[in-house]
């Protein structure tokens, strides 16, 4: 069984039934009913003792979960005008070539939709994951995702598409689901990257290409963010052997492409700091000059408290701790989880060891996870020692 395989036809069967007429919960419903069957029923196919192999596995879970919706609305009293539906059942054949993945991305991506929501969906219904599989990822039980998923059809269910989506808020789903990580047996990063290339693929948009080099740019880092023990590794302490240069070279060419087109935006801008980090041979060799007109070019793009936090910090080392600390000083610490843990690294650099170690612990209580709530630990009670000694 190609799970693989299954994932990537899910969009595009799911798109045939709803353009066929049938509501999106149900439909999807109907789709995820096939793939179980598709588990249960091609490795006999496929086995080299028994049957055939699935010659058009697309058309096939079409078919199937076509079969599927017509069995539930048939037995579904309230909803009898479907019941004419049985009649136009289109006979089996090859799998017409229509892509509607692009239109399930706009639909997952609605405005009504909470973004926790539309995220799941998008998982669902574009990545064709299982609930209890996006359940795992979040690290929540399965019954309280399915909740959030039915919550999420019932809201879309009357959806029709009859003007463009909005594809910057297809892009900030997408960005989402990257930044949730990995957890359990999916890969969040790497299912985001794979559902952003078909985006990209789909879409003539300078910012799907900018958030496709983004994600491999930063996904090219992943194997050295993490010592041995699960500690984070700061990235001026990564060791840079260990990055994936073929996914940087891919993500730099791509966001050459984007930025070739004259039509900033601020995923293009973030991957242009992201190259930056890549390009230097070590981290004393950053371009921290150039980093800091990036931020400025992000903020003016987003004007976000956190892209000036991140601004503060590459102030700091193009122009010294000093100045960093100074425009730190002129955000609000309130807004913004890691301004504490950003003062304590500009302390540090401005040799001041007992306020960053302070700080390192008062950042610490704060920190929205386990790996860098140890990691500003470990930096405090390296202070501390350090000025016991």
């Amino acid at each position: 069984m190609n799970e693989a395989l299954l994932r990537s036809l899910t969009p595009g069967v799911l798109g045939i039934l709803v353009r066929r007429g049938a509501d999106f919960a149900a439909a999807e419903d109907a789709v995820q009913e096939a793939l179980v069957e598709a588990v249960r029923v091609w490795p006999a196919a496929d086995s080299p003792d028994r049957g055939q192999p699935v010659r058009d596995p697309k058309g096939w879970l079409i078919t199937v979960a076509w079969r599927k919706f017509l069995d539930a609305t048939r037995a579904d009293t309230a909803r009898r005008r479907r019941e004419d539906l049985a009649d136009e059942e289109p006979p089996p054949g090859p799998a017409p070539a229509v892509d509607d993945t692009l239109q399930l991305y706009f639909l997952c991506a609605h405005p009504s939709l909470t973004p926790s929501s539309a995220v799941a969906l998008t998982l669902r219904a574009v990545g064709g994951l299982t609930t209890r599989q996006i359940a795992q990822a979040y690290l929540v039980p399965e019954a309280t995702m399915a909740q959030r998923i039915s919550r999420a059809k019932r809201t879309v269910a009357g959806v029709r598409f009859n003007r463009p989506g909005d594809v910057a808020t297809v892009l900030r789903v997408l960005y989402l689901v990257f930044n949730e990580g990995y957890s359990g047996d999916i890969d969040l990063a790497a299912e985001a990257i794979r559902l952003t290339r078909q985006l990209a693929a789909r879409v003539d948009h300078p910012e799907a290409a900018g958030l496709l080099a983004l994600m491999l740019l930063h996904h090219a880092r992943r194997a050295a963010r993490t010592a041995p023990d699960g500690g984070l590794v700061p990235l001026a302490e990564q060791d840079r052997a260990r990055w994936d240069t073929a996914l940087i070279a891919e993500g730099v060419e791509i966001l050459q492409r984007a930025l070739a087109r004259d039509r900033l935006g601020e995923y293009q801008a973030q991957a242009a700091i992201a190259a930056l980090h890549a390009d230097a041979p070590a981290a004393e060799e950053t371009d921290w000059v150039q980093i800091v007109e990036w931020y400025d070019e992000l903020a003016r793009l987003t004007d976000s408290p956190l892209v000036r936090l991140n601004r503060a910090v590459a102030v700091g080392e193009a122009d010294g701790p000093r100045a960093g600390l100074a425009a730190l000083a002129a955000l609000d610490a309130s807004d913004l989880p890691r301004h504490t843990a950003v003062a304590a690294y500009l302390h540090e650099r401005d040799g001041d060891p007992a306020t960053a170690a302070r700080l390192y612990a008062e950042a610490a209580r704060k920190a929205p996870n386990l790996p860098e709530r140890d990691h500003l630990t470990r930096q405090a009670a390296r202070l501390n020692t350090r000025l016991r000694a």
